[in-house]
């Protein structure tokens, strides 16, 4: 396999835009502070060995690409919003870290084949408009016996419950697979198992602790996190506002806390599959 170039679409070429303009938009840097203590949970359980190999792939503002690298990996990290490469290129210079971090497409990742022990994707590559197209590229890039692992929102839980709300509102393009589509099994076995010799699943629940209730915590999701962000702008005021009673039912209905802080616990599949 060679890196996947085409001749894209005027169609797909705004698609792509519009959603580079989508996740430019907001903090997703400040935003992601709040959940990085499943970020780490969920790189704990990689295990990675010193010198390995990773690339991260839509890797934010760095939120698990520099605690590997601090733990010796050689990390990569790409993504499609250039601010939020800067950002983290920033923080591993804080912080004094060597990551390399890329502004790349999850369907046309700018790397030789078989580079990388190890490709993994935290909630990210999963919101590519062509999921064949990022299972290719996801496989492509890691070495023949080495892991891609990914972790994805399902349909059912309260993250993919929250797209299904704002789909509604804000109907997705015609040219995008759902993303939450991503965490469901039998899906991602059709998209990664012809090029895996194993692949397992694994159904988790991520934690998403705020100090401040349920009604603040969409205000902040519509302030930083460009997808809410992006949506609410696209509807006029009494829209607006139906949006914005619906996710706060969504976020008060599923609410653990009881001290004034919110605590959801958003299930994902963790996806992990050996390359063939």
């Amino acid at each position: 396999m060679a890196v996947m170039t085409e001749e894209m679409t005027p169609e797909m070429e705004a698609l792509k835009a519009r959603l580079k303009a989508t996740w430019m938009s907001g903090d997703y840097g400040h935003f992601a502070k709040y959940l990085e203590p499943g970020a780490l949970e969920f790189l704990g359980r990689l295990s990675i060995e010193p010198g390995t190999r990773m690339l991260d792939v839509a890797c934010g503002a760095g939120q698990i690409s520099i605690p590997a690298a601090q733990a010796g990996v050689q990390v990569t990290g790409v993504d499609i919003a250039s601010n939020l490469i800067e950002q983290a290129r920033a923080r591993a210079a804080a912080e004094n870290v060597k990551v390399q971090f890329d502004e790349g497409d999850a369907e046309m990742l700018p790397y030789d084949d078989a580079a990388f022990d190890l490709v993994v994707s935290l909630i990210g590559a999963m919101f590519a408009p062509r999921p064949e197209r990022v299972a290719a590229e996801l496989l492509r890039v890691c070495r023949p016996g080495g892991r891609v692992v990914m972790a994805n929102w399902t349909p059912e839980g309260h993250v993919g419950q929250m797209f299904k709300i704002i789909g509604k509102h804000v109907p997705p393009p015609s040219l995008m697979a759902p993303p939450p589509k991503w965490g469901d099994e039998a899906t991602v076995r059709e998209r990664l198992g012809y090029g895996t010799t194993r692949l397992n699943t694994t159904k988790r629940t991520y934690p998403m602790r705020y100090p401040f209730p349920p009604v603040k915590v969409v205000e902040f999701f519509f302030t930083y996190y460009g997808p809410t962000l992006r949506a609410l702008a696209a509807l006029d005021t009494a829209r607006q506002t139906s949006l914005r009673q619906e996710l706060e039912d969504l976020w008060t209905n599923n609410n653990q806390a009881n001290d004034g802080s919110t605590h959801i616990e958003s299930e994902y599949l963790e996806v992990e599959a050996i390359r063939s």
